[in-house]
């Protein structure tokens, strides 16, 4: 047990989705997990553990930006063994080439997060995914017919009130969208040997504008989830 997550070793699989939203955690293992089991709550923020296809395989909520993710990514690695994490949340799209309901796989998270510079001596971090698990995820989106983005994001330590600087750099450097964990994700992987991936729907679209439906974001939200799943047991 640690102060944030109130359960006991071996509770969690070696593999875990996080999503942002608690209760999306709980749709997720309600809706795909077999033999599930709640295995923590503090603060509502929701875990379990349950079998797809025969795996264990976990889905703990991160809360909403880097401190949070971090907080949670820490204490399941370093207090729960877990080995694998894939973040399965939304961005906003920041490229023409990108559109509202694409799944986004970021190849590398370019920040200018505090924290992440603090981990590396004060220099740049370039945050990427583990390897096998991004091409594991490229085999299974090809397979699955999945029509799917791949590229530099940014994780964003803003939602409102950006700097009016960011969005033509993020333009003039081939950034695909924003997002506001990834890079976190990805560096306190690397920091502790343990492989980490992301997967993004775009829910809004920064520069043309317009959002999802509730119902757009339910249908295209569940291929990323499926995706997630399956990369998740076919990764040796």
């Amino acid at each position: 047990m640690t102060p944030h997550i109130n359960a006991d070793l071996g509770d969690f699989a070696e593999t875990v989705l996080m999503p942002g939203d608690p209760l999306r955690a709980k749709f997720i293992a309600e809706t795909y997990l077999t033999k599930v089991k709640q295995v923590c709550d503090v603060r509502n923020m929701l875990g379990f553990t349950g079998e797809y296809q025969g795996k264990l395989i976990s889905v703990m909520a991160h809360g909403m930006g880097t401190p949070s993710i971090a907080i949670y990514a820490n204490e399941l690695i370093n207090e729960f063994a877990v080995k694998k994490l894939i973040r399965v949340g939304s961005c906003g799209a920041v490229s023409n080439d990108v559109s509202l309901r694409d799944i986004i796989v970021p190849t590398a998270a370019s920040t200018g997060n505090a924290m992440n510079r603090a981990r590396f001596a004060g220099y740049d971090y370039a945050a990427a995914p583990d390897f096998e698990m991004l091409r594991t995820c490229w085999q299974v989106a090809e397979q699955k017919g999945l029509d799917i983005c791949y590229g530099n994001i940014f994780t964003n330590d803003f939602f409102y009130e950006d700097p009016e600087t960011l969005m033509p750099a993020l333009q003039r450097m081939n950034i695909l969208a924003l997002d506001m964990e990834s890079a976190a994700l990805f560096t306190i992987a690397a920091q502790y040997r343990v492989k980490a991936l992301s997967m993004l729907t775009v829910s809004d679209h920064m520069i043309n504008g317009g959002e999802m439906s509730p119902q757009e974001r339910q249908t295209s939200f569940n291929n990323m989830v499926e995706l997630a799943l399956d990369s998740a047991i076919t990764c040796g």
